[in-house]
């Protein structure tokens, strides 16, 4: 199970290292990113390492139940992002919420047989990703840069329909005609936050990380109670507070 937990944190770090290239971002976290140190050929070479080598991992386990449910993560996350670039619909979303999901279902098939669990825990990821993502998104949008340790409103920059993003575009037209332009004139990614600050979008995505995080806790309570179930129950409480 732990080989498990290494192998989606393996794709999962492959996944940032191609989207920095893609976004073009020179710093995370508060420290350079590998296309910005040692530019963007080798990042992309970086990233299929990564991923290479959580493959052969996963090989190894020698269970291809788990072999099929991880190989759906990469699915998803490879058609997550030409989604993404194609219509620039947030995408996020979902990426984060097959990874994390997929990633819980393929531990509880290691450690037990039975179908209604592995659906428990399926939900249970699915729901903690989803939270966790709209939590990212509203971030990015009300925080400072060195709270976050990395650039804020980078998704607007990307002109990326994030978590709050689609409700400002219904209050305020002018945010949906920035978005179709994809904030190419001046000023275009201030004044969008600006908008979205004014608007409904950061309380309503906030309601909705909660709703999400409530029917976290409400998925794995269908488990028996034991010290593991009521850890992944405190987890939800720290996803939900999170601050950068």
């Amino acid at each position: 199970q732990r080989t498990i937990a290494l192998i989606p944190e393996m794709i999962h770090i492959a996944r940032l290292v191609h989207d920095y290239v893609i976004g073009n971002a020179s710093s995370r976290r508060g420290k350079h990113t590998v296309n910005n140190i040692w530019g963007e050929k080798k990042a992309v070479l970086a990233g299929d390492l990564i991923l290479s080598a959580a493959s052969i991992a996963l090989a190894q386990t020698g269970n291809t139940t788990v072999v099929s449910v991880l190989t759906q993560v990469i699915e998803d996350l490879v058609h997550g992002e030409f989604l993404q670039l194609g219509s620039k619909e947030n995408e996020n979303e979902r990426k984060t919420a097959s990874l994390i999901a997929n990633s819980c279902k393929a531990v509880s098939v290691l450690g037990c047989p039975g179908p209604v669990v592995h659906e428990i825990t399926y939900q249970y990821g699915k729901n903690v990703g989803i939270t966790f993502q709209l939590i990212d998104d509203v971030l990015d949008l009300t925080s400072c840069s060195d709270q976050m340790g990395k650039p804020t409103s980078a998704d607007l920059k990307l002109a990326l329909a994030t978590g709050p993003v689609p409700v400002a575009c219904q209050q305020f037209l002018e945010v949906n005609a920035m978005l179709m332009r994809q904030f190419s004139l001046p000023r275009d990614v201030d004044r969008a936050r600006q908008y979205v600050l004014q608007s409904d979008g950061v309380q309503q995505a906030t309601y909705l990380t909660q709703q999400y995080c409530h029917e976290m806790i409400r998925e794995i309570s269908k488990l028996r109670p034991s010290p593991e179930r009521d850890t992944l129950i405190q987890l939800s409480e720290i996803v939900l507070t999170t601050d950068k």
